[in-house]
Order: C-alpha cells, then sequence, then structure tokens
C-alpha cells in the first residue's frame, strides 16, 4: 500500500493487521463524498481478508465536537422544557444522523468493522491521555483548558510535511478545525461552562477536543499502536498530524506504521463539502433514482 508517510508503497506485514478508519462526525447525513472514504475502508478491509490477513478494525463516530454541540444547543432552543442539559440534547441531536449513517451502510453493503466507537463512550480514556501529555511536558493548561505545545514535537509535520517556520508562538485554536496552512498549539481538552456540555476534569469543566478524541479510543481499543490508518486527505493536516503528536508523545513508541489516504470526490473540479454547499447524500441520489 501507499504510505503517506514513508511516500512511496510499503508492505503491509501478517497476520492481524490492526486498522483505524475516521469515521463520520454525525451533526447531518454523511454526503457521498464521505462515503468514498468508508468505501475505501471498506476495499481494504475486504482486501487485506481475502489476501490471508487476519483485520481487526474500528471506526469512530465523532458526536462531540463544534458541530454537534452547535446542533444540540438549537434543539435546547427549541424546546428547553424537554431536555434536562445539554448533554442529553447532544444524544437527541446525534442519535438520528448516527442510526442514518449505519443505514447507509447497509444500503452500500459496506462492512460493519469489529468496533464503531462513539467519542462520548471514551471520555475517561481522553482524560487519562491528557494527564500523560502534561506529565512528559508537552501539554500546559490556560483558563481552564489544555493545550499541546507542537514546538515540544520535534518531528511535528512529518506527515503533513508542513512547514514548522510558520508557527506563531505563543499561539493557540481553541477550536476543532484551523486553516491548513497555519500552526498553532491546539486544544486537547477545551473549558466549558456548566450549562454547555461538559465532563468534570482535574483542570475544570470541559469536553475533549476533536483531535484528541481519536489518539485515546485507539489506545483504549487496540493497547498499542496499529498497522494501518486510514482517512481522507484532508485529514492529513491537522487532524491526523495531531493524532501522530498526542499519541507518540503520551504513550511512546511507533503509532501507526501506514498511513493510507483516498482522495476528495470532486464537484466542478471542487471537492465536495458541506461548508462549499455542492454535496448529495446517499438519499438525495436514491430518491432522484440514480
Amino acid at each position: 500500500l501507499y504510505n503517506t508517510l514513508a511516500r512511496k508503497k510499503e508492505q503491509v506485514e501478517k497476520p492481524l493487521v490492526r486498522i483505524y478508519s475516521c469515521g463520520p462526525t454525525v451533526y447531518n447525513y454523511a454526503h457521498i463524498g464521505n462515503f468514498r472514504s468508508y468505501i475505501f475502508a471498506d476495499i481494504l478491509n475486504r482486501t487485506l481478508k481475502l489476501a490471508g490477513y487476519s483485520v481487526e478494525h474500528a471506526m469512530n463516530l465523532t458526536d462531540v465536537d463544534d458541530k454537534t454541540i452547535k446542533g444540540a444547543l438549537s434543539l435546547v432552543q427549541e424546546n428547553p422544557q424537554k431536555f434536562a442539559n445539554l448533554k442529553e440534547a447532544l444524544l437527541a441531536y446525534t442519535k438520528p444522523y448516527t442510526e442514518a449513517f449505519f443505514d447507509d451502510l447497509k444500503t452500500l453493503n459496506v462492512t460493519r468493522f469489529d468496533h464503531h466507537p462513539r467519542a462520548t463512550e471514551h471520555i475517561p480514556a481522553m482524560l487519562d491521555l491528557v494527564e500523560r501529555l502534561i506529565k512528559v511536558g508537552v501539554a500546559y493548561e490556560q483558563d481552564g483548558s489544555v493545550y499541546y505545545r507542537i514546538s515540544e514535537k520535534k518531528d511535528y509535520g512529518k506527515l503533513s510535511k508542513i512547514d514548522l517556520d510558520k508557527n506563531k508562538t505563543g499561539t493557540r485554536y481553541n477550536t476543532d478545525e484551523y486553516d491548513k496552512d497555519d500552526i498553532r498549539d491546539f486544544v486537547l481538552w477545551k473549558a466549558e461552562s456548566k450549562d454547555g456540555v461538559h465532563w468534570h476534569s482535574n483542570h475544570g469543566d470541559g469536553r475533549p477536543g476533536w483531535h484528541l478524541e481519536c489518539s485515546a479510543m485507539i489506545h483504549e481499543i487496540f493497547k498499542g499502536g496499529i498497522d494501518i490508518h486510514t482517512g481522507g486527505v484532508d485529514l492529513i493536516f491537522p487532524h491526523h498530524e495531531n493524532e501522530i503528536a498526542q499519541s507518540e508523545a503520551a504513550y511512546g513508541g511507533s503509532f501507526v506504521k501506514l498511513w493510507a489516504h483516498c482522495e476528495h470526490l470532486l464537484v466542478d473540479n471542487r471537492k465536495m463539502s458541506k461548508s462549499l454547499g455542492n454535496f448529495y447524500s446517499l438519499r438525495d441520489l436514491l430518491a432522484q433514482g440514480k
């Protein structure tokens, strides 16, 4: 397989192949550009098995991030009497999109993998990861949030080949997503008021940053590094780069042997995305008889 990290094809080692694939953020229906990535993971899984490999495969569900919280807040605003707290609203908001995702996988005959962890089910593992990063000196607290100091990771950028000289010392990102050409310390644990979606930590009430989630779930499920990590090319930076930084600093050793990324699905030579409004859901196409 072509390894994004090495920039060349490399052999997949037998007998057991442990794979983690970045799954959907369940704040809306997945579009067919998203499903290209999931079909890519499914074909890889099937091909390895046909070639005689044993496979253990996980694909996560991101059910807590900026987007899902925004959706939960909208539910509360529409019906404030219905929800005792924002966590209940978050579950109610993400549940139908989670169910729709699995229904769409079934329609496409995509394999259900061995593990489909939801981020909200692994908060203790995420808090453990935060404490490990603070202990080894690569994370710091400010105003109740905890950030990863990327200047402490000397090989930061090895996956994306991004230029570390662009780093702005002392600046931070407190959001889950940010510009592709800008490098700043990224949030691991984000401070939230008691009125927001929050869990208690040694640093106060808060919730995990998006980049933190996958690293913690991989470690909890596989108890160590993995053989293959998949996702779309848009995740190479910052998401996968940040996963490497967190996991290698906290747990030591090799995090991922081989990174396999698939290209975007294009519409009129532009990436299909919800933000651009040029996307089609599987349900849209089925309704059109496609």
